[in-house]
């Protein structure tokens, strides 16, 4: 089955040169199957690329998506052309009463800030808490996972010495989820943050799991049960240049980097990189997608109560 997005997005392009199934609004209507719907919460600052990405990842299992994109209600975004916003984006404010399947929230270069300090956490916080009531299962990425974590834990950020940027090799903790079926016993992550989240406040805190871990970069998938969450502080979603498009960014800048640990061959940035994490990242989203299928209600008004 198809990912049901506007044929107008660019994603629908892309994604159809790809291979991807999608399928526009009349066409799905035309179905007679309940959808999966899917909340994009993005909060990144290329909206149009973390679309391509997010939607390529979903939009590759066997079950209908529809997918809807969300941005925060006062925060303007200065990276995206203002009539995308408009077309395609509905302000959280606008879908509060409604309710979905699961929800992304992404993640955001804001890491340097204390949360207290970004200029919408207080609405991010009403979005948080709306899950438990509106939204079946709730994947928080990077930054937007340390928040979820943050706000129904307490457990902090730490500022790194270095950046962790990269892709590094996670270990397959727990074979038995349903969140990792068909995982290899490791697999390579691409990584790129400044902060970090420490297994001892995990393991401190109720009710938390992990999932995958590098000895490298940490703790990286982290099950919250009870709050319906999935933490992942990576970035499974990446396509084969975005660590280079950052790479290339910092340089050109003259902002000190390091080059990304294991992603060009032989280190050498004048080389194409090579992805060692696609079949991974089609295998955790996929089975995100699975294990919410086979949970949620099939009456939407039941979710969360």
């Amino acid at each position: 089955m198809p990912i049901k997005i506007p044929a107008t997005l660019p994603a629908y392009s892309v994604l159809k040169r790809e291979g991807v199934s999608v399928m526009d609004e009349d066409a799905a209507a035309r179905q007679d199957i309940r959808p999966l719907r899917i909340g994009l919460l993005n909060l990144m600052p290329k909206k149009i690329q973390t679309e391509n990405q997010f939607a390529r990842l979903i939009g590759a299992t066997p079950l209908q998506i529809d997918l809807n994109l969300i941005r925060m209600s006062d925060h303007t975004s200065r990276n995206t052309a203002a009539d995308h916003m408009e077309s395609f984006y509905r302000p959280f404010c606008d879908v509060r009463d409604e309710k979905f399947d699961g929800l992304i929230i992404t993640g955001a270069p804001i890491e340097h800030l204390e949360f207290d300090d970004v200029d919408y956490w207080d609405e991010l916080t009403e979005v948080m808490d709306w899950t438990q009531t509106n939204v079946h299962s709730t994947l928080g990425v990077c930054w937007g996972g340390m928040a979820l974590i943050n706000h129904f834990h307490g457990v902090k950020k730490h500022m790194l010495d270095a950046k962790a940027f990269g892709c590094f090799r996670h270990q397959n903790l727990d074979p038995t989820s349903p969140f990792l079926q068909g995982f290899s016993d490791d697999c390579v992550i691409p990584t790129s943050r400044w902060t970090e989240i420490r297994q001892s406040e995990i393991d401190a805190s109720d009710g938390l799991r992990t999932l995958v871990g590098s000895e490298d970069v940490g703790p990286c998938v982290i099950e919250d049960p009870k709050n319906r969450g999935l933490y992942i502080f990576s970035h499974f979603e990446y396509d084969n240049g975005t660590l280079k498009q950052e790479y290339d960014r910092d340089v050109a800048e003259g902002v000190p980097i390091n080059i990304p640990s294991n992603y060009y061959p032989d280190d050498d940035p004048s080389l194409a990189p090579t992805n060692r994490w696609r079949s991974h990242a089609h295998l955790f989203y996929g089975n995100w997608i699975n294990t919410i299928y086979q949970t949620t209600s099939f009456d939407l008004d039941k979710i969360g109560v």
